[in-house]
């Protein structure tokens, strides 16, 4: 059997003022912002920064523990990796069949890369 191949897209992290957040990363790291996402007339709820990290505002958010909202996983097999995340033991949730929760209460979206973007995104070396 091949296994498919994937990487982490994302990050989702929960904060209690997003746009201090976002200033740091714009202001400290310099990374700009690549989508964002907010209610009618409000200020955004979700902020993608560019670098792999979301940020979802939470102002009842406090400590450290939960912080985590989910990992965001490409991968170059959407629909064999549903199958086999389901037999392995992972629930979907009620966001939608890619949506998974894996035992142990770990949250992970799954989603489709398109053709070659997960290979290329694997040959990047960091450290080089």
């Amino acid at each position: 059997m091949t296994l498919p191949r994937a990487y982490i897209e994302h990050v989702a992290i929960r904060v209690p003022d997003i746009d201090r957040h976002v200033d740091f990363f714009r202001q400290v790291l310099g990374l700009g912002i690549r989508d964002e996402q907010a209610a009618e007339g409000a200020r955004p709820r979700q902020v993608w920064v560019l670098g792999s990290v979301q940020l979802i505002e939470d102002p009842s958010f406090v400590g450290p523990e939960g912080r985590l909202a989910h990992l965001g996983i490409m991968v170059d097999d959407y629909d064999g990796v549903l199958a086999r995340a389901a037999a392995w033991g992972a629930t979907a949730l009620p966001a939608g069949p890619n949506w998974l929760e894996l035992p142990g209460g770990l949250n992970v979206e799954i989603l489709q890369a398109s053709a070659g973007a997960v290979e290329v995104a694997l040959a990047i070396n960091p450290r080089a």
